[in-house]
């Protein structure tokens, strides 16, 4: 559709020029603009976001079929041919499809830590082994990125950090706010994927002085970041799928809340006995 063309590339063109070269008048792409989205459209750009979201979850290795299981699993009901369509429509292509480009994996791997937790996520204490990542957020027109560190004894999120751009940035804040919550003891692993930003200098840098050690996953293998990916999977669908954000702050604030207020303080966790982050903490130290 022209008006969607257009509304897709306003931050690199004026709408008037656009509506010259496309033939349509400027006062219908506005009414088409503004108008109260069909449930059909609102439907589809939900999914094109949880497409997006899997897609970069599994480091663009995952074509249509196979983000179409993930949904399914998910409980999102969607054909492998409508996912195939949003796919094409947004430019998203597998690792292993033609013409496949993905910055991420082009760069040259320097920076690239052993990988010293190998699945292992079980810990006896605290500030034994964290671990972090970065999840995308689709709000209304753009990505809200979230940078979260956990800490596996508890399964608690002790830092975490929010922008509209995913940089070494985002990622040290976070880490900083762990450390500021918990301290750090001797032999603490950080555990990540082989992303740009966990790779870069500055970062590796900021651990070193923290005298803090890095492991990451193998290229290309979510599941050695399991626990962080199982609770950004956690935060997607009793969250972000249900509200829906049409605002930065609205997800800002909402993000807080899920992980302040209910992730850490309410949720049960299997791997705490079924108590809370917080709960199974406080009850260990009552016990010792």
């Amino acid at each position: 559709m022209k008006y969607a063309l257009i509304l897709d590339h306003v931050s690199q063109y004026s709408v008037n020029l656009m509506c010259d070269v496309l033939g349509v008048h400027r006062s219908g792409f506005y009414r088409w603009r503004d108008a109260p989205k069909s449930q059909r459209e609102t439907r589809k750009e939900k999914v094109a976001s949880l497409v997006k979201d899997t897609y970069e979850a599994f480091e663009a290795a995952y074509g249509a079929p196979r983000i179409t299981q993930e949904l399914n699993a998910l409980g999102h009901k969607c054909s492998v041919n409508y996912i195939a369509r949003i796919m094409q429509e947004r430019g998203i292509l597998a690792r292993n499809g033609k013409a496949f480009n993905y910055g991420g994996h082009a760069l040259t791997m320097h920076n690239v830590a052993d990988n010293l937790l190998w699945r292992d996520f079980s810990t006896d204490r605290p500030n034994q082994k964290w671990v972090t990542d970065i999840t995308y957020v689709w709000v209304r027109k753009e990505w809200l990125y979230l940078a979260t560190v956990m800490d596996l004894y508890s399964r608690r999120i002790i830092g975490w950090s929010l922008d509209t751009s995913m940089t070494e940035r985002l990622i040290t804040q976070a880490m900083q706010m762990a450390i500021d919550a918990r301290g750090t003891a001797p032999g603490l692993i950080v555990h990540s994927d082989r992303g740009t930003q966990y790779r870069s200098n500055s970062y590796v840098s900021f651990l070193e002085k923290h005298e803090i050690t890095r492991s990451m996953s193998r290229k290309g293998n979510c599941w050695d970041n399991a626990a962080m990916e199982s609770f950004f999977a956690r935060l997607k669908v009793e969250l972000i799928y249900a509200k829906c954000y049409q605002s930065i702050e609205e997800a800002k604030s909402g993000i807080f809340g899920y992980i302040e207020i209910f992730y850490n303080r309410k949720r049960r966790h299997s791997a705490n006995d079924g108590l809370s982050p917080v709960e199974f903490e406080e009850t260990a130290a009552f016990a010792a």
